[in-house]
Protein backbone atom coordinates (compact mmCIF):
# COMPACT_ATOMS: atom_id res chain seq x y z
CA UNK A 1 0.00 0.00 0.00
CA UNK A 2 1.36 3.41 -0.97
CA UNK A 3 -0.26 6.77 -0.26
CA UNK A 4 0.98 9.52 -2.54
CA UNK A 5 2.33 12.22 -0.28
CA UNK A 6 5.30 13.57 -2.20
CA UNK A 7 5.26 17.35 -2.30
CA UNK A 8 8.91 18.16 -2.86
CA UNK A 9 9.57 21.52 -4.47
CA UNK A 10 11.84 21.86 -7.45
CA UNK A 11 13.06 19.00 -9.59
CA UNK A 12 11.53 15.72 -8.41
CA UNK A 13 13.92 12.91 -9.35
CA UNK A 14 13.48 9.31 -8.29
CA UNK A 15 16.15 8.10 -5.81
CA UNK A 16 17.04 5.24 -8.17
CA UNK A 17 17.77 7.73 -10.93
CA UNK A 18 20.06 9.69 -8.63
CA UNK A 19 22.05 6.57 -7.75
CA UNK A 20 22.33 5.52 -11.41
CA UNK A 21 23.59 8.98 -12.38
CA UNK A 22 26.04 9.02 -9.47
CA UNK A 23 27.52 5.67 -10.50
CA UNK A 24 27.87 6.61 -14.18
CA UNK A 25 29.37 10.03 -13.42
CA UNK A 26 31.79 8.50 -10.91
CA UNK A 27 33.01 6.03 -13.53
CA UNK A 28 33.41 8.53 -16.35
CA UNK A 29 35.03 11.55 -14.76
CA UNK A 30 37.95 9.50 -13.43
CA UNK A 31 38.99 8.57 -16.96
CA UNK A 32 40.65 10.75 -19.55
CA UNK A 33 38.19 11.76 -22.25
CA UNK A 34 37.58 14.86 -24.37
CA UNK A 35 35.53 17.66 -22.85
CA UNK A 36 32.68 17.14 -25.34
CA UNK A 37 32.18 13.63 -23.91
CA UNK A 38 32.40 14.35 -20.18
CA UNK A 39 30.89 17.83 -20.41
CA UNK A 40 27.31 16.63 -20.76
CA UNK A 41 27.50 14.37 -17.72
CA UNK A 42 29.33 17.05 -15.75
CA UNK A 43 26.41 19.41 -16.37
CA UNK A 44 23.85 16.94 -14.97
CA UNK A 45 24.66 17.76 -11.30
CA UNK A 46 24.50 21.47 -12.17
CA UNK A 47 21.01 21.27 -13.65
CA UNK A 48 19.78 18.96 -10.87
CA UNK A 49 21.00 21.36 -8.19
CA UNK A 50 19.92 24.51 -10.04
CA UNK A 51 16.33 23.35 -10.49
CA UNK A 52 16.09 21.97 -6.95
CA UNK A 53 16.50 25.26 -5.06
CA UNK A 54 20.28 24.83 -4.71
CA UNK A 55 21.15 27.59 -7.17
CA UNK A 56 24.09 28.96 -5.18
CA UNK A 57 25.76 25.55 -4.90
CA UNK A 58 25.11 24.91 -8.61
CA UNK A 59 26.68 28.20 -9.69
CA UNK A 60 29.72 27.77 -7.42
CA UNK A 61 30.20 24.25 -8.79
CA UNK A 62 29.98 25.40 -12.42
CA UNK A 63 32.36 28.33 -11.86
CA UNK A 64 34.97 26.15 -10.13
CA UNK A 65 34.73 23.53 -12.87
CA UNK A 66 35.12 26.13 -15.65
CA UNK A 67 38.10 27.66 -13.84
CA UNK A 68 39.71 24.21 -13.61
CA UNK A 69 39.16 23.59 -17.33
CA UNK A 70 40.59 27.02 -18.16
CA UNK A 71 43.68 26.26 -16.07
CA UNK A 72 44.21 22.93 -17.85
CA UNK A 73 43.85 24.41 -21.33
CA UNK A 74 45.56 27.80 -21.03
CA UNK A 75 47.74 27.99 -17.90
CA UNK A 76 49.28 24.53 -17.47
CA UNK A 77 51.14 24.48 -20.83
CA UNK A 78 53.11 27.58 -19.78
CA UNK A 79 53.52 26.82 -16.06
CA UNK A 80 56.63 25.41 -14.43
CA UNK A 81 57.91 24.55 -10.97
CA UNK A 82 55.77 24.84 -7.86
CA UNK A 83 53.08 26.87 -9.61
CA UNK A 84 52.59 24.03 -12.12
CA UNK A 85 52.28 21.47 -9.31
CA UNK A 86 49.68 23.60 -7.51
CA UNK A 87 47.70 24.25 -10.68
CA UNK A 88 47.73 20.56 -11.65
CA UNK A 89 46.63 19.53 -8.16
CA UNK A 90 43.77 22.03 -8.08
CA UNK A 91 42.54 21.63 -11.65
CA UNK A 92 42.67 17.85 -11.95
CA UNK A 93 41.28 17.29 -8.46
CA UNK A 94 38.40 19.65 -9.23
CA UNK A 95 37.56 18.15 -12.62
CA UNK A 96 37.64 14.61 -11.20
CA UNK A 97 36.10 15.08 -7.76
CA UNK A 98 33.68 18.02 -8.08
CA UNK A 99 31.09 16.28 -10.31
CA UNK A 100 31.02 13.27 -7.98
CA UNK A 101 30.86 15.36 -4.82
CA UNK A 102 28.10 17.61 -6.16
CA UNK A 103 26.04 14.68 -7.45
CA UNK A 104 26.48 12.98 -4.08
CA UNK A 105 25.53 16.22 -2.31
CA UNK A 106 22.41 16.50 -4.44
CA UNK A 107 21.49 12.86 -3.82
CA UNK A 108 21.83 13.07 -0.04
CA UNK A 109 20.29 16.55 0.30
CA UNK A 110 17.18 15.92 -1.78
CA UNK A 111 16.40 12.31 -0.89
CA UNK A 112 14.28 11.53 2.14
CA UNK A 113 14.94 8.26 3.90
CA UNK A 114 11.33 7.17 3.35
CA UNK A 115 11.64 7.81 -0.40
CA UNK A 116 14.91 5.92 -0.58
CA UNK A 117 13.54 2.90 1.31
CA UNK A 118 10.36 2.85 -0.80
CA UNK A 119 12.32 3.00 -4.05
CA UNK A 120 14.76 0.28 -2.98
CA UNK A 121 12.00 -2.05 -1.82
CA UNK A 122 10.11 -1.41 -5.05
CA UNK A 123 13.24 -2.55 -6.91
CA UNK A 124 13.45 -5.71 -4.74
CA UNK A 125 16.80 -4.71 -3.23
CA UNK A 126 17.75 -6.97 -0.27
CA UNK A 127 17.21 -5.55 3.21
CA UNK A 128 20.88 -6.24 3.98
CA UNK A 129 21.66 -3.41 1.55
CA UNK A 130 18.69 -1.14 2.28
CA UNK A 131 19.27 -0.86 6.04
CA UNK A 132 22.95 0.27 5.93
CA UNK A 133 22.28 2.70 3.07
CA UNK A 134 19.23 4.18 4.78
CA UNK A 135 21.36 4.77 7.88
CA UNK A 136 23.96 6.52 5.72
CA UNK A 137 21.34 8.84 4.22
CA UNK A 138 20.45 10.04 7.71
CA UNK A 139 23.98 9.78 9.07
CA UNK A 140 25.66 12.37 6.81
CA UNK A 141 23.22 15.25 7.56
CA UNK A 142 23.20 14.35 11.26
CA UNK A 143 27.01 14.35 11.51
CA UNK A 144 27.19 17.62 9.58
CA UNK A 145 24.78 19.21 12.06
CA UNK A 146 26.84 17.88 14.99
CA UNK A 147 30.04 19.30 13.47
CA UNK A 148 28.35 22.69 13.06
CA UNK A 149 27.18 22.70 16.69
CA UNK A 150 30.62 21.65 17.98
CA UNK A 151 32.23 24.38 15.88
CA UNK A 152 29.87 27.00 17.33
CA UNK A 153 30.59 25.76 20.86
CA UNK A 154 34.35 26.00 20.30
CA UNK A 155 34.01 29.52 18.89
CA UNK A 156 32.15 30.58 22.03
CA UNK A 157 35.14 29.33 24.03
CA UNK A 158 37.52 31.25 21.78
CA UNK A 159 38.85 28.21 19.95
CA UNK A 160 37.39 28.04 16.46
CA UNK A 161 38.41 25.82 13.58
CA UNK A 162 40.71 28.43 12.00
CA UNK A 163 44.26 28.71 10.72
CA UNK A 164 45.28 30.03 14.12
CA UNK A 165 44.07 26.85 15.82
CA UNK A 166 46.53 24.76 13.79
CA UNK A 167 49.37 26.35 15.75
CA UNK A 168 48.34 24.17 18.66
CA UNK A 169 47.42 20.81 17.09
CA UNK A 170 47.11 18.98 20.43
CA UNK A 171 44.37 21.33 21.61
CA UNK A 172 42.73 21.10 18.21
CA UNK A 173 42.54 17.31 18.57
CA UNK A 174 41.39 17.46 22.18
CA UNK A 175 38.77 20.22 21.87
CA UNK A 176 37.54 19.65 18.34
CA UNK A 177 38.37 16.31 16.73
CA UNK A 178 37.67 14.05 19.73
CA UNK A 179 34.14 15.46 20.32
CA UNK A 180 33.40 15.02 16.60
CA UNK A 181 34.58 11.39 16.63
CA UNK A 182 32.60 10.57 19.78
CA UNK A 183 29.52 12.27 18.36
CA UNK A 184 29.91 10.43 15.04
CA UNK A 185 30.05 7.04 16.74
CA UNK A 186 27.11 7.88 19.00
CA UNK A 187 25.05 9.13 16.05
CA UNK A 188 25.72 5.93 14.09
CA UNK A 189 24.53 3.77 17.00
CA UNK A 190 21.40 5.88 17.50
CA UNK A 191 20.46 5.83 13.82
CA UNK A 192 21.00 2.08 13.59
CA UNK A 193 18.74 1.54 16.61
CA UNK A 194 16.14 3.94 15.20
CA UNK A 195 16.08 2.09 11.87
CA UNK A 196 15.53 -1.24 13.56
CA UNK A 197 12.89 0.26 15.85
CA UNK A 198 10.94 1.41 12.80
CA UNK A 199 10.76 -2.17 11.63
CA UNK A 200 13.20 -2.15 8.72
CA UNK A 201 14.31 -5.66 9.63
CA UNK A 202 10.72 -6.95 9.60
CA UNK A 203 10.50 -9.66 6.90
CA UNK A 204 6.89 -8.75 6.08
CA UNK A 205 6.06 -6.25 3.35
CA UNK A 206 6.03 -2.66 4.56
CA UNK A 207 3.59 0.13 3.71
CA UNK A 208 4.80 3.58 2.65
CA UNK A 209 3.41 7.09 2.83
CA UNK A 210 5.26 8.13 -0.32
CA UNK A 211 4.83 6.96 -3.88
CA UNK A 212 8.01 6.60 -5.95
CA UNK A 213 7.91 6.08 -9.67
CA UNK A 214 9.91 7.06 -12.72
CA UNK A 215 8.75 10.24 -14.42
CA UNK A 216 9.63 11.90 -17.72
CA UNK A 217 12.58 13.72 -16.17
CA UNK A 218 13.93 10.40 -14.82
CA UNK A 219 13.83 8.76 -18.23
CA UNK A 220 15.39 11.86 -19.80
CA UNK A 221 18.30 11.99 -17.33
CA UNK A 222 18.94 8.25 -17.58
CA UNK A 223 18.84 8.45 -21.39
CA UNK A 224 21.37 11.31 -21.41
CA UNK A 225 23.64 9.39 -19.03
CA UNK A 226 23.44 6.18 -21.07
CA UNK A 227 24.07 8.00 -24.36
CA UNK A 228 27.05 9.76 -22.80
CA UNK A 229 28.37 6.46 -21.48
CA UNK A 230 27.99 4.79 -24.90
CA UNK A 231 29.90 7.64 -26.57
CA UNK A 232 32.50 7.37 -23.83
CA UNK A 233 32.87 3.59 -24.38
CA UNK A 234 33.06 3.97 -28.17
CA UNK A 235 35.75 6.62 -27.75
CA UNK A 236 38.01 4.22 -25.84
CA UNK A 237 37.13 1.11 -27.84
CA UNK A 238 37.85 2.99 -31.04
CA UNK A 239 41.39 3.70 -29.87
CA UNK A 240 40.80 7.37 -29.03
Amino acid sequence: MELKLNNNSGLNVDPRTKIILLVIISFMVFNEAPLYITGILVLIPFFCLFFSDYKKAALVYLILYLISIYIQIYLLPTSTGISAILLITFSYTSTRMLPILMMGYYTVSTTKVSEFIASMEKSSVPKEIIIPLSVIFRYIPSVYEEIRLITDAMKMRGFGFTVKSFRNPLKLIEFYMIPILISAVKTADELSAASLTRGLSNPKKRTHLVSVQFSTIDYLLIAIAIIGFIIFACYFIGGH
